[in-house]
C-alpha cells in the first residue's frame, strides 16, 4: 500500500492461454498475442457489437499471429466477423495487423489522427541502413562506440518489418468524442508520452477503461526521443496526461491495459506513474553535477546495468529525461568534439 492509497489489486489472477478469452464483462473480452521480445506478451480486446466485433489492438504482423487470429476468430469470437479495429497508438504490437484486418477482413480502422499518421508513414520508411539523422542522434546521445560501429553497419528495425501494409482510410478519434461499442458508450481521452495521441477509452455504461500502454500497472512504459523529433519532451506530456486523466479516475475502475494483468486503483497508478518520472528526474540532477551524455546516466535513470539488447530503448528514455530538465531550465548543454551532448545541472559549477 502507497500510504493512505488503496493499494492496485488485479482481479483477474491467470492471462488468457494461446487462441482462449477471458471474459471481463459482459461482452468485453481479453485476448492475448504473443511478442518476441521480454516484454512477451500484448493484451488484445473484443468488444461484442453484436454482429461482429470491435477489436481494440492488434499484436505485431507476424506469420504466428495471424495464426492465433484464425484461432481466436473461430474459437472465442465464434465465426462472427471483426468490422472494427481501434489502434490506442502507433507501436508495432498495437497496430501491426491493423492493414491486415482492413485488407483481409474488411474492418475499419479508428485511431487518432497522429497515430494514423505516424504509424502509415513509418510502415512506408524502410531503410536498408541507418540514416544520417539517426547516426547522428546516437552520437548525440554519447552512444558506446563499439556498437555506434556495429549498429550504423547493420539493418536496422523497420517498422515494415512486423506492421502490415495499411491501406488508405480511417476514422479518427479525437479527444472529447464518444463512441458505442461492446453495449456501452466511451468516452474518448488523449494521452501523451509514450506516444502521441495515445487513445483511452473510459465506459460510460460501468467501470471498465481501455487503458493502452498509456495506464500500465507495475510497469512504466518507455518515454523514448528519436531522431524524428530530437528535442521532445516525452516526459513534460507524461506527466501532463497523467494529471489530467486523474481528474477522472475512481477507484472501482476496472482498467483494461496493453500488458500485464487488468487492475483497479487508477488513482494511486496514476501518481505512481507521476512519481516514478519525479524521482528519476531528482536522481538524474544530482547525477548531473559533473558534465554527462545520455548514455552516462542510464544507472542512476533506470537504477540497474543496461545490456545491448535495452540499450538503444534505454538512450532513447535518458534523452527525453535530459532533455525535460534542458527545455524547463534545470540543466544546460553543450556540444563535445565527438559531437555528443553534455549536460550539467543548471546549479553546478
Amino acid at each position: 500500500m502507497d500510504g493512505a492509497r488503496p493499494p492496485i489489486r488485479y482481479p483477474f489472477a491467470e492471462p488468457p492461454g494461446p487462441g482462449g478469452a477471458v471474459e471481463i464483462a459482459e461482452g468485453v473480452l481479453w485476448l492475448r498475442q504473443p511478442l518476441p521480445m521480454p516484454l512477451d506478451h500484448v493484451n488484445v480486446y473484443a468488444l461484442d457489437d453484436g454482429d461482429g466485433w470491435t477489436v481494440v489492438d492488434t499484436g505485431i504482423a507476424s506469420r504466428k499471429s495471424r495464426e492465433l487470429w484464425q484461432e481466436l476468430l473461430t474459437g472465442p469470437l465464434c465465426g462472427r466477423p471483426v468490422t472494427r479495429v481501434i489502434v490506442t497508438h502507433h507501436h508495432p504490437d498495437h497496430v501491426g495487423l491493423a492493414g491486415w484486418f482492413q485488407s483481409d477482413h474488411g474492418a475499419e480502422l479508428w485511431t487518432s489522427r497522429v497515430a494514423w499518421l505516424f504509424a502509415r508513414m513509418l510502415q512506408l520508411d524502410e531503410q536498408a541502413r541507418p540514416v544520417p539523422e539517426t547516426l547522428a542522434h546516437w552520437r548525440g546521445a554519447g552512444m558506446d562506440a563499439t556498437l555506434f560501429d556495429e549498429r550504423a553497419a547493420q539493418r536496422p528495425f523497420n517498422f515494415a518489418d512486423t506492421v502490415a501494409p495499411m491501406p488508405l482510410g480511417f476514422r479518427d478519434m479525437a479527444e472529447g468524442g464518444v463512441i458505442r461499442a461492446g453495449g456501452r458508450d466511451w468516452d474518448v481521452r488523449l494521452g501523451d508520452g509514450h506516444a502521441p495521441d495515445h487513445v483511452t477509452l473510459w465506459s460510460r455504461d460501468d467501470t471498465l477503461v481501455i487503458g493502452g500502454d498509456q495506464l500500465l500497472p507495475s510497469i512504466s512504459p518507455n518515454l523514448g526521443v528519436y531522431a524524428t523529433e530530437p528535442l521532445n519532451d516525452p516526459v513534460a506530456g507524461w506527466m501532463e496526461s497523467c494529471r489530467r486523466l486523474a481528474v477522472h479516475a475512481r477507484e472501482d475502475h476496472l482498467v483494461l491495459p496493453g500488458h500485464k494483468l487488468p487492475f483497479t486503483g487508477l488513482p494511486t497508478r496514476l501518481a505512481q506513474l507521476i512519481e516514478n518520472h519525479e524521482g528519476a528526474l531528482a536522481r538524474l540532477i544530482d547525477h548531473l553535477a559533473e558534465p554527462r551524455t545520455a548514455c552516462d546516466c542510464f544507472v542512476p535513470l533506470f537504477r540497474r546495468e543496461i545490456g545491448p539488447g535495452e540499450y538503444v530503448l534505454a538512450l532513447g528514455e535518458a534523452v527525453g529525461h535530459l532533455n525535460h530538465l534542458y527545455l524547463t531550465g534545470q540543466a544546460r548543454r553543450w556540444r563535445r568534439a565527438d559531437g555528443a551532448w553534455l549536460f550539467q545541472s543548471a546549479t553546478a559549477g
